[in-house]
């Protein structure tokens, strides 16, 4: 059994299933962003294999554009997997979601070379992404919700926060292993088959969290929906989850820009900032990149604990405020240059941004209420991140381009930080407190 009702209908959780739900929810989030990290480090690599030679420039604008394509099916996915979710559980849904994104990325791995099977190669590639983008739609959502249902109410905060943890752990065992393998092989031996490796290793990787997935059973909130409607679950039209959840949807999207924005700002503009604009040793930025993530993993959980304590709003708004404030002295560390003042400045930018990274998981299921959370929540972060978030490097280069102002990126994440700060202003308080539609949770 997941949970027992007690007289006055409060669900009390059991601890140890608690966390397996914890472990296989953030195995998910773990897997799309090692895929995140691995194809982001080895993307030069993998435009010699995929696309003519002769250009390199267009080779690795060629492979970012297979990359973006992903971004582009993210709210078609969220559309369809989102409300399913509501229709038929959680838990049956994150584990198709799982089998999608291990099979697409697994596939990038047995894709022959341009060398070998022509204009094949990249429409493959392209092939595969959509499939992981499609996937990915339904992913955080879903793992985020799956978390939240199951979570006691005063420690939703913090067992939230480990969903992030995985998305950290993820992107670090991503672009590791490619930094490992491009030390150890021979540029010869990494374009014929090394690329091959952190590919095919989301087989083994999606076996394993789709295992940990089908051992769950749904999650008690989800349980109570059903269990309200003896005679079977009634859909809900993908047109009410929008227009009857506009304002939840209006607080998610501005929430989630904040959250985005400044996150692939860090993890994925900053690293081609150091070397592109600021002429900075390649290897150190991404060392640097990959040291800040690992601060921000220690500091992850105790953030999370600390949104239980003292809630999401103030947590989320230290987040926007320390943006606003910081973003600019922050660049300005980074633009010197050493390493020191280099670790420095993208430090205190990756401690802010474990404010949105600790408190999001938490706070954004808590929007909607439970016979539409799955879906409207999809909707809205999805359409968010491929506006907003997937942009903000191509965004932010452009604007470099167009202005000359190197500071742009810093002017960038505070302008999203105003956009977060309305959003926290309107949004009420969750922490310790049942989520809307369903009943008070404790820990048993």
């Amino acid at each position: 059994m997941i949970h027992r009702t007690a007289p006055k209908k409060t669900t009390v959780t059991d601890p140890a299933l608690v966390k397996r739900a914890v472990k296989a929810a953030a195995l998910g989030n773990a897997m799309e962003w090692f895929d995140f990290g691995v194809y982001s480090y080895i993307a030069v690599t993998l435009g010699k294999v995929f696309f003519p030679s002769g250009n390199p420039t267009a080779q690795l604008l060629s492979t970012f554009g297979a990359f973006a394509a992903a971004f582009l099916v993210r709210p078609l996915g969220g559309m369809v997997f989102g409300p399913l979710g509501d229709r038929v559980g959680r838990q049956k849904v994150l584990a198709l979601t799982m089998i999608m994104m291990a099979a697409g990325t697994f596939a990038i791995g047995l894709i022959p070379s341009y060398a070998s099977i022509g204009v094949g190669a990249p429409l493959l590639l392209l092939a595969a992404r959509l499939v992981q983008g499609f996937s990915t739609g339904g992913e955080y959502a879903g793992a985020s919700t799956f978390i939240a249902e199951y979570a006691p109410d005063k420690r939703r905060g913090f067992l939230g926060s480990w969903l992030e943890f995985g998305t950290l752990a993820g992107y670090i065992g991503g672009a590791g292993l490619v930094t490992l393998m491009t030390a150890l092989l021979s540029t010869e031996d990494l374009l014929s088959w090394g690329w091959r490796i952190p590919f095919l290793i989301a087989g083994p990787m999606g076996i394993v969290g789709l295992y940990l997935r089908m051992r769950l059973e749904e999650t008690p909130a989800f349980a109570a929906e059903v269990e309200k409607a003896e005679a079977g679950r009634r859909k809900v039209p993908l047109r009410r989850m929008i227009t009857g959840q506009w304002r939840a949807l209006l607080l998610c999207v501005g929430l989630v820009l904040v959250f985005n924005v400044t996150d692939y700002m860090l993890l994925s503009y900053m690293p081609s900032y150091l070397t592109s604009e600021l002429k900075y040793d390649e290897t150190h930025g991404l060392l640097v990149v990959l040291g800040v993530m690992a601060l921000m993993m220690v500091v992850q959980p105790f953030a999370g604990a600390l949104t239980d304590r003292v809630g999401r709003r103030p947590v989320i708004a230290a987040g926007c405020a320390g943006f606003l404030l910081l973003s600019v002295p922050a660049l300005l560390l980074i633009r010197q240059g050493s390493l020191l003042a280099v670790a420095l400045g993208m430090g205190a930018l990756g401690l802010l941004l474990v404010c949105f990274t600790a408190a999001m998981p938490a706070a954004l299921p808590a929007l909607f209420p439970t016979n539409v959370r799955y879906g409207s929540l999809s909707i809205g972060f999805n359409v968010s991140v491929s506006i907003f978030g997937g942009t903000t490097p191509l965004v932010v280069t452009a604007l470099i381009g167009a202005t000359g102002n190197m500071m742009m990126p810093a002017y960038y994440m505070m302008a999203a930080a105003v956009v977060g700060g309305v959003a926290v202003w309107f949004m009420a308080e969750s922490a310790g407190r049942p989520l809307p539609g369903s009943a008070p949770s404790v820990e048993g």
